[in-house]
């Protein structure tokens, strides 16, 4: 990381990884999403959304596939329990979550 930028910028890998599962808990919880609409909305590539939703039971929070349709893969992810994490925190500081990750929401 740049040394030019403020400490409170400066954001460990594990941490910005915590934030990132935070980040698309939040575009779940708030819209249906699969991984094309997460895709088209944060601009993180499949892989990246695949690994960080396959890792959200490690900070405890459940998620599951909502299949629509008779067609693989068609439908969505849904937030079944936050577990320990506060959505309403996460709601409250999602501008801060989005700039310490980098994330600028761009039109699906």
């Amino acid at each position: 990381m740049s040394s030019s930028m403020p400490v409170s910028q400066q954001v460990s890998k594990q941490h910005k990884a915590f934030l990132r599962k935070l980040y698309l808990a939040h575009l779940m919880d708030d819209d249906r999403h699969n991984l094309l609409s997460l895709n088209k909305l944060t601009g993180m590539p499949r892989r990246t959304l695949q690994d960080a939703i396959a890792a959200f039971e490690d900070i405890g929070i459940r998620v599951e596939f909502v299949q629509e349709g008779s067609r693989n893969n068609s439908g969505y992810y849904r937030i079944v329990t936050w577990g320990p994490i506060s959505s309403a925190w996460v709601d409250t500081h999602l501008s801060e979550i989005a700039d310490l990750i980098g994330f600028y929401e761009k039109s699906i």
